[in-house]
């Protein structure tokens, strides 16, 4: 089966759906992945992994004799829009997983207002959530401290700065960070968060201004192909062989978009990376070439959590858990549990806690010490 076949027998167009109307012989799951935007270049790493999760599921007898059905919305597009999109198609759905900006994930949760588990995977913002929200990823201080600290011991940083989006997760990040940074004995030297998403960055001018401020190190909070361009002037300045890059949202689809780095000083903190080498990890990247070939897109950190939303979104149905009122409480608890319990649909189990920093090597990301 070719690739394109394999997403097919998942994935439902959302018209259709709202046409048919509910279908009780069917788990279906609203997969919110940015399309388009900023983050486009990273949604069909995360459509490939999440129909790999649905095609192990239904391999297996779907859930509670329930086929798994992805509906697949572009959260790629302005918050309100998405926030509609989605909306639109509660009652027809069972639950939402999906990565994505924010902002769009603040109008989400505002938008479906606890009538719907959603499960948000990638890095996020921190704070409190509504009813019904799980969190897969880490917030700022947690994905982000260790890598901190392990610079600042292994490379005596002591001027850092912080560039990022100007949108709600860099400007959390930009809190954090201070923290993090004068706990290390160090100091931020200068701030900047640009416009998001449009007009973009300025990349030559921020690159100009790091050097007038004599930055050891830049905590970068960019996402995307605004990520990727400042990488990649980043890489062809004065500053690249000096000054260490640190990054929150940096994964391989972003690594190859900036034509890969060879300078040695550009790091990425993340829950996961393609050549990390564990064996849950090893497992699922077997299962993925099996699945797709060797021409799949990249499995990037964000594929993997839509590859293990949409395994949490069946283990809290087969628990009967999958409402609003429930999903918080069962999914904490089934990510709790070390030794799979009710994941046991899940064959490689739950998500691996913690978090690795790697280092730019080329166009890989090589795994320099696991958190």
């Amino acid at each position: 089966m070719d690739s394109t076949a394999v997403v097919r027998a998942v994935v439902r167009d959302p018209v259709e759906v709202a046409v048919a109307g509910p279908d009780a012989g069917a788990l279906r799951i609203g997969l919110l992945l940015p399309l388009s935007g900023a983050l486009g270049l990273t949604g069909p790493s995360g459509l490939s992994a999440a129909s790999l999760a649905a095609t192990e599921l239904n391999a297996a007898g779907g859930v509670r004799g329930r086929r798994v059905e992805l509906v697949l919305l572009d959260a790629g597009r302005m918050p309100h829009e998405v926030a509609v999109a989605a909306a639109s198609m509660i009652g027809l759905v069972d639950a939402f997983v999906g990565f994505h900006t924010s902002d769009v994930h603040r109008a989400l949760e505002a938008a479906l207002g606890g009538r719907a588990p959603y499960v948000f995977t990638p890095p996020h913002e921190g704070g409190t959530r509504l009813p019904g929200v799980v969190l897969l990823g880490d917030s700022p201080a947690r994905q982000l401290a260790p890598a901190v600290r392990w610079l600042a011991a292994h490379r005596g940083l002591r001027r850092w700065a912080l560039v990022g989006s100007d949108y709600i997760w860099p400007r959390a990040v930009h809190r954090a960070a201070s923290a993090i940074v004068r706990g290390v004995g160090a100091e931020v030297v200068w701030r900047r968060l640009v416009p998001f998403p449009e007009p973009g960055i300025d990349a030559e001018e921020i690159v100009g201004a790091l050097a007038r401020v004599r930055a050891q190190a830049v905590l970068v909070s960019l996402v995307g192909r605004d990520l990727a361009l400042f990488n990649r002037v980043f890489a062809a300045s004065a500053l690249a062989g000096r000054v260490v890059r640190l990054s929150g949202s940096l994964e391989e689809n972003v690594l190859l978009a900036a034509g890969g780095d060879e300078t040695g000083e550009l790091y990425a903190a993340m829950r996961s990376f393609a050549g990390q080498g564990d064996d849950r990890r090893i497992a699922l990247a077997e299962r993925y070439r099996g699945l797709f070939g060797g021409s799949a897109p990249v499995l990037d950190a964000y594929a993997e959590g839509c590859y293990d939303g949409v395994h949490l979104a069946a283990a809290l149905a087969a628990a009967g858990e999958l409402t609003a009122s429930a999903a918080r409480v069962g999914a904490v608890r089934l990510l709790a549990d070390p030794t799979g319990g009710r994941w046991s649909a899940a064959s490689l189990g739950p998500p691996r806690p913690g978090g690795f920093l790697a280092r730019a090597d080329g166009l890989e990301l090589t795994v320099i010490t696991g958190f």
